[in-house]
């Protein structure tokens, strides 16, 4: 068996970290009623409003085929409104889907935050930002590419 490069050991590590982070985010969560996947797309669709379905895929970390169901749910709650334009489904919060929002954000940064604050100084913090933003606008450029 071949020994992993650095580089598969990095994305392993980013994996792993992005799947743990989810799921304390998603026990962190429950007691407001909504899952990291579904505070990720009120939280887009917040900033961006109003939206394309196919803009909002592209945003969020949830599969394109995954979104069509988790805004069918937002929409169910009453959290979202879907309108159709011709081709173009345009998705926008609702009053509730805003008050959620609201209420969720603020604990949700700290939450965050917190995981960081807790094992890294201020200076590792910026540096792993700025790699992960180099890292970042490295692969938009390779999906860009495609």
């Amino acid at each position: 068996m071949k020994k992993n490069t650095l580089g598969s050991l990095i994305w392993l590590r980013i994996t792993r970290f992005t799947h743990q982070s989810n799921k304390l985010s998603n026990e962190y969560l429950k007691p407001f009623g909504i899952t990291v996947a579904q505070f990720d797309v009120l939280n887009q669709v917040a900033s961006y409003q109003p939206i394309t379905q196919r803009e909002l895929a592209e945003k969020v970390t949830v599969s394109e085929g995954g979104i069509s169901r988790m805004l069918t749910r937002l929409d169910q709650e009453g959290y979202i409104q879907r309108k159709k334009d011709w081709k173009t489904n345009w998705v926008s919060l609702t009053q509730k889907g805003q008050e959620k929002v609201e209420e969720v954000f603020g604990h949700q940064l700290a939450f965050q935050t917190s995981l960081l604050d807790d094992c890294l100084t201020e200076a590792e913090q910026k540096t792993l930002y700025q790699l992960m933003s180099k890292l970042q606008k490295h692969t938009q450029s390779k999906l860009e590419s495609l």
